[in-house]
């Protein structure tokens, strides 16, 4: 092995799972085969093959996308790691990508972890009927957080939820409220208003029932201390303690994430590359538009291992 420096791993969140996910992974990797094994018998249902051969539309629901998304990335890590002796540095995930940083770190065991991101799924569906999602592109943060003090009216929030990069800004809310930001985004000069097919308002205060609901699970569930550092989205720092990743994983439900500082938390631990783990190459592409943030490599499927393996070799 040459030439590997000090990396920082990134996971992505909610939104990146496919049909035929992981079954590459299953067919070159046995630790992957045996990961999405564990998966089925965590979950008591045939959750990798749901991965491997779909339907797209049970696929895409919350309760099966994060625990499959999860999966796939620990998957991705477990044959990495086994091969590549790599030692992070630091790692963060993208809203439920922190659970699978906090998996790679040893803080959370992974058949605990993919019970609990179907809890909170299910939490999360239940918490704020009558909500969804919406991606701002071409206007800045505190612009967007202006437009949606102007759309909250009558008891009806919008929010932001996910500081992407520079020009991506995504809203949580009520439905009425996102539709008059739609409209308010529009006339500001946004480049364009996306509704996103998600029916929850994330990463805002709607979520309060669900966050003291997981704060119940995770008072009774054993957690250990990071073997490296995790960048909360919500704390906003390096997390390590038991105590302190609870607060991370309850705070994150209704806080929104900060991706731009969870980059230059990141690179303040002394990350020189990141790696991204996952379904597809989300956190990589937004990371080539913070400045300053260290390169990144997207790690997606079997091909894409192999050629890093045999690079570092």
């Amino acid at each position: 092995m040459s030439g590997l420096g000090p990396i920082a791993l990134i996971f992505p969140g909610q939104g990146c799972q496919h049909v035929g996910m992981g079954a590459d992974l299953a067919a070159a990797f046995p630790e992957a085969r045996a990961a999405f094994a564990e998966a089925d018998e965590a979950l008591g249902e045939p959750l990798s093959q749901l991965m491997f051969h779909g339907p797209e539309d049970a696929l895409a629901r919350t309760a099966n996308s994060q625990p499959a998304i999860l999966a796939h990335s620990v998957a991705l890590w477990l044959a990495l790691k086994n091969r590549l002796r790599v030692q992070p540095v630091a790692a963060a995930g993208h809203s439920l990508g922190e659970y699978s940083a906090l998996v790679a770190a040893g803080a959370l065991g992974y058949a605990e972890a993919l019970r609990l991101v179907r809890l909170r799924a299910q939490l999360m569906e239940a918490a704020a009927p009558g909500t969804g999602m919406l991606a701002i592109l071409g206007l800045e943060l505190e612009a967007v957080q202006q437009l949606c003090e102007h759309a909250a009216r009558d008891g009806e929030l919008a929010a932001v939820a996910n500081y992407n990069c520079p020009g991506q800004v995504v809203v949580g809310g009520h439905i009425a409220a996102l539709e008059r930001l739609c409209a308010l985004a529009s006339a500001a000069g946004a480049r364009k208003v996306l509704r996103l097919p998600i029916s929850v308002a994330s990463h805002t205060p709607l979520l309060a029932p669900a966050a003291a609901a997981l704060a119940e699970r995770l008072a009774s569930l054993p957690l250990g201390e990071a073997r490296f550092p995790v960048v909360g989205n919500a704390l906003r720092r390096p997390l390590r303690a038991s105590a302190e990743i609870r607060e991370e994983l309850v705070a994150q439900l209704v806080r929104p994430v900060d991706w731009p500082a969870c980059v230059a938390g990141l690179a303040g631990l002394g990350a020189g590359e990141f790696w991204e783990l996952g379904p597809k190459p989300v956190l990589s592409g937004l990371c080539r538009r913070i400045p300053s943030c260290p390169p990144a490599r997207a790690i997606t499927a079997a091909q894409e291992l192999e050629e890093l393996l045999r690079m570092f070799s």
